[in-house]
């Protein structure tokens, strides 16, 4: 059975920046929401701010790039490539960071909470 989702305002859209993140919080946790522009399209993303090898919050600051089929962010301490479709890490089989459903309504970018 899956969990029904609410979704939250998060920011404007014209607050998110191309091929960047910026860090949200939302009920005492730090998401980090990315605006991708790939062949004219904007893709939006959402994975837990905290880079658990870094163990710090900053995946909002990462270098975005792609490997294979996968867009993902790399991390600005030690450069662990995360997913950002599936949180995996692409360097670490053990470790991944949560991902959140994101969606655009208008001129507000949303987030999917439980």
């Amino acid at each position: 059975m899956s969990e029904a989702k609410n979704w939250t305002d998060i920011c404007n859209l014209d607050d998110l920046v191309d091929n960047s993140g910026v860090c949200a919080l939302i009920s005492g946790k730090q998401v980090a929401i990315f605006k991708i522009k790939q062949q004219g399209e904007s893709h939006f993303y959402a994975i837990s701010n905290w880079d658990p090898i870094g163990k710090a919050n900053v995946l909002y600051r990462g270098l975005i790039g792609s490997v294979a089929d996968k867009t993902v962010v790399i991390s600005p301490l030690y450069k662990q490539r995360y997913c950002l479709t599936s949180g995996e890490c692409l360097d670490d089989d053990l470790q991944h960071v949560d991902v959140f459903g994101v969606r655009v309504e208008g001129s507000k970018v949303q987030l999917a909470v439980a």
